[in-house]
């Protein structure tokens, strides 16, 4: 309204003494309280060094009635799995002193759970994942799983059925229900019934012949692929998985998607693929092994109320807050995220973002990165986050 108004914001303040200020006192100007009832000042004090240099942003300076707090940590790991492994080890630490500390592990993209994951199990730290599921719970993730135990076993009804138009290659309701209506009929799997219904097409027409000849196509690739005469001519993990995701055109019809949820779920095919390569490295046997492992987790992730650990996104911390609190994966093209590096607009919403992920913390703050990191198996050098180098010297704490 009339730009001579202010606004007054008084903490658990009753309207009406708000409304009998301004009829008295019209001309006052605008009282800003900036007081954080939650962070210590140093955490603050970091925060509000990244957020500065934002240059849409109205300045302001939060401060608190809070202890000063110690340094805020800073890591450098070797690798994503290293870094993984140094927060689970942190966590133990921290809940020696302080039995039922509360921490939770932020990161930019929800495929970077899955070595964090695997490092709480490691750890016997309980863990639940908040806004989304577990990795090897995520639809994309068991799609290709199916498709790996169809290569191992076609005749998986539950797999093939959970795949055959997935991504969508023309095999529609009716066919389905053909190819299920027949397999009843003769008793035959839904993968023996495909050969069937090539040979004797009966009611389906040319397009959904040509569709169940394709993906029996991609099967038999596979189920190639993932065959071992012999130790030496076998295929790494890695390469059955990334084929899966390639053959099957999953990554192709994600990519046609051009949208921000596409993404993410190519980036948690991509990180599929570095945990096959994980399992290549330790010399683990076989592709069935590594199905094993993935069901067995699965089973494993159910929500547990008491867990001390908390994963999620960013994006999922709005609004949340823990004792201790690990910002991680601060890398040029990780977070900030690669689409903001020629986009001032997206540079500065993923500088809001790592302010919020900061402020989370209550008394204890760690941020991370990695030296290098795995993308869709290949190991790369990483680049620290502009927003480590935002940070002050002086309010961090070198733990690498």
């Amino acid at each position: 309204g009339d730009e001579d108004q202010s606004i007054y914001k008084w903490r658990g303040a009753d309207i009406s003494n708000i409304l009998n200020f301004e009829k008295h006192f019209p001309k006052t100007k605008t009282i800003r309280l900036e007081q954080n009832y939650r962070s210590t000042q140093t955490i603050l004090d970091v925060a509000g060094a990244v957020v500065k240099n934002n240059l849409e942003r109205k300045g302001k300076t939060l401060w608190t009635s809070n202890p000063r707090g110690g340094r805020v940590g800073y890591y450098q790991a070797f690798d994503a799995e290293a870094e993984a492994r140094w927060v689970a080890q942190k966590i133990i630490e921290h809940r020696r002193e302080e039995r039922d500390i509360r921490a939770a592990v932020l990161y930019r993209t929800n495929s970077q759970s899955r070595v964090f994951e695997e490092a709480m199990r490691r750890a016997n730290l309980q863990y639940n994942i908040i806004g989304g599921f577990s990795f090897y719970e995520r639809m994309e993730v068991r799609d290709i799983i199916a498709y790996l135990k169809l290569a191992l076993n076609p005749n998986d009804s539950i797999a093939l059925g959970r795949v055959i138009n997935s991504p969508p290659r023309g095999i529609g309701k009716t066919t389905i229900d053909e190819l299920e209506r027949r397999a009843r009929d003769y008793e035959l799997s839904l993968w023996e019934t495909i050969a069937n219904v090539i040979e004797q097409p009966g009611s389906l027409g040319p397009r959904a012949i040509t569709a169940l000849k394709s993906f029996r196509s991609i099967i038999n690739k596979l189920a190639t692929l993932a065959e071992t005469p012999d130790e030496s001519s076998k295929e790494p993990v890695s390469d059955v998985v990334r084929a899966a995701i390639i053959e099957t055109g999953y990554e192709l019809s994600l990519r046609g998607e051009r949208t921000d949820e596409a993404e993410g779920r190519l980036e948690n095919l991509q990180e599929l693929v570095n945990a096959a390569v994980d399992y290549d490295d330790q010399g683990i046997e076989g592709l069935r092994e590594f199905i094993d492992h993935s069901a067995l987790v699965s089973d494993q992730d159910d929500y547990k109320r008491d867990a001390p650990v908390t994963l999620m996104t960013a994006h999922s911390a709005k609004g949340l807050e823990f004792p201790l609190v690990f910002v991680v994966g601060l890398e040029e093209g990780l977070f900030p995220h690669s689409r903001a590096a020629s986009d001032r607009s997206e540079m500065e919403e993923e500088r809001r973002l790592a302010y919020v992920a900061i402020t989370r913390a209550e008394r204890y703050l760690y941020v991370t990165h990695a030296m290098k990191r795995r993308v869709y198996g290949e190991e790369l050098a990483s680049e620290p986050s502009t927003f480590l180098n935002e940070m002050p010297e002086d309010l961090l704490e070198d733990l690498s």
